[in-house]
């Protein structure tokens, strides 16, 4: 682990790389945490995490699913899906108003639950777990506007599935 004051410092020289998890249930609902941390504190996100140091990007993706929702990858009936890169900028960081802005290099991750699935309470990084109807996540103004992103392309997808059934 780094201190504090060394990964402020990566912080504010590098982006981090992160994976997040875009749980969706029965095709309709996004599951969100009300966040504990900066950044984007107070606002209702994707879980998911960073990187660390030589951890391959499927290791990271299994340990912030059990980490954070208490959710083993290998018992899904399908496993996550990529939905690409997404970056994320922030005015402020981890230490609060330290005049370091924050640049993640966001891999999006679906990952598809039967309807009526629950999963764990929250852990310590958010306050609460909620289940979001899709347009109603997009629309809440509670709802951070990257999360947003993964619900516009959650959507875009099925319009365009839908687009090709006769």
């Amino acid at each position: 682990m780094l201190s504090k004051e060394v990964f402020l410092g990566v912080v504010d020289a590098a982006p981090l790389v992160a994976m997040d998890l875009v749980v969706v249930r029965g095709g309709t609902e996004i599951l969100l945490g009300l966040r504990n941390n900066r950044p984007a504190q107070g606002f209702w996100f994707v879980p998911g995490g960073r990187i660390r140091k030589n951890e391959p990007m499927q290791a990271a993706l299994t340990r912030v699913a059990q980490a954070e929702l208490g959710l083993d990858l290998a018992t899904l009936p399908q496993p996550p899906v990529h939905m690409g890169a997404f970056e994320h900028f922030y005015a402020d960081c981890f230490a609060g108003d330290a005049g370091v802005s924050t640049h993640y290099v966001v891999m999006g991750n679906l990952v598809q639950l039967p309807a009526g699935t629950e999963l764990a309470a929250a852990d310590a990084q958010h306050s609460a777990l909620r289940w979001w109807p899709l347009p109603e996540a997009q629309a809440s103004s509670e709802v951070h506007r990257f999360t947003k992103d993964y619900v516009d392309a959650i959507l875009l997808s099925k319009e365009k599935l839908l687009a090709h059934i006769p």
